[in-house]
């Protein structure tokens, strides 16, 4: 007699995640959320009051190989944040305000204990985001993975007026970059990152010039620039604000370029802003072609701003008092090429 739990899927471990990580999930509901986790689908009142004309925006990504890092130092607090924050960064810069958060979780073999690390950081972000995180799927799919890996993705819905939708149709010649910094390499770049690293050092190796190990460096929470940057879209300051760049896969020129129309091109001053070292650090041990430096990471710039030259200074203040640290990196050009 072979039973599914010989065949490596432990029903009784996922029934016990659940128990763990129903009340934390709770947390993060709001009067919209209508459905209690475990429903065969996710309920979440359509309420737009103060919008009118509403459009709702989506996204879903995952953490990549940065996972590689977690489970090798077997920590799960920050992965989860890392994704819901990714999510988040990436209907931000369209002008949307998030609403709910769906995430799926795929391992070899079921670990209640570091699922519900993964799932409370979930929670932590969707909670500092003004998110609700109102469903998910956990599958154990053994022979897929290896017993200890795990997988992660998510989809994030929220909602913009049409009147503030940022679609880059407004980015015109002589609109200035503003950069905002990055907490690392937030969630991209990694299978080079760890390629050239892990060839000389160990996650536990201490470096001086980070002030902290490899592998803490490397697990530096993808920030959130919600909190910070959404504020400023409602205010009429918003109508300088010509289009967001969310640096991702593809480099600061790549992720810019999505929102700038194809007649423009970018003119970035490279050494406007101070690279943290974990950059330098990769560059230098790896030997990285400085081509793939900037095509592969964000260089510590998290989140572009592309506004009005007349208001750079205006906008310059307002994210000051947001506690943000904005600089000055480049501006939009005609591209004659």
């Amino acid at each position: 007699m072979t039973t599914y739990k010989d065949s490596g899927v432990d029903i009784e471990a996922g029934e016990d995640l659940v128990r763990r990580i129903k009340q934390p999930i709770r947390t993060t509901f709001n009067k919209n959320v209508l459905a209690d986790i475990g429903m065969f689908g996710a309920f979440y009142r359509a309420n737009f009051k103060g919008y009118k004309k509403p459009i709702l925006v989506s996204s879903v990504d995952g953490v990549g190989t940065k996972l590689k890092i977690a489970i090798a130092m077997n920590r799960h607090d920050t992965v989860g944040q890392d994704l819901v924050n990714h999510c988040v960064n990436d209907i931000l810069v369209c002008g949307a305000k998030p609403l709910f958060f769906l995430d799926y979780y795929a391992t070899g073999k079921l670990s209640p204990l570091v699922a519900e690390r993964v799932i409370l950081g979930f929670v932590k972000a969707c909670k500092e985001n003004g998110c609700a995180l109102i469903g998910g799927e956990t599958a154990e799919m053994p022979g897929m993975y290896e017993t200890n890996d795990y997988d992660i993705a998510g989809t994030i819905v929220g909602v913009v007026d049409e009147t503030k939708l940022l679609d880059g149709k407004k980015v015109e010649k002589g609109d200035v970059l503003i950069g905002l910094p990055s907490t690392g390499l937030h969630t991209n770049g990694y299978s080079l990152a760890r390629q050239a690293l892990l060839s000389k050092f160990t996650l536990s190796t201490y470096i001086d010039k980070l002030n902290k190990t490899i592998g803490d460096a490397l697990l530096a929470v993808h920030r959130s620039y919600q909190p910070s940057l959404h504020p400023l879209l409602q205010q009429s300051i918003a109508r300088s604000i010509h289009g967001l760049a969310h640096i991702t896969g593809g480099g600061i020129e790549g992720n810019t370029m999505r929102v700038v129309p194809k007649k423009f091109r970018l003119s970035v001053d490279w050494d406007s802003w101070d690279r943290p070292a974990i950059f330098d650090l990769i560059q230098h041990v790896g030997d990285v072609p400085e081509k793939d430096m900037r095509r592969t990471f964000n260089l510590g710039v998290g989140l572009v701003l592309i506004v009005d030259r007349k208001k750079t200074d205006t906008i310059i203040t307002a994210l000051k008092k947001k506690n943000e640290k904005p600089f000055i990196m480049g501006e939009v050009i005609l591209d004659y090429r």
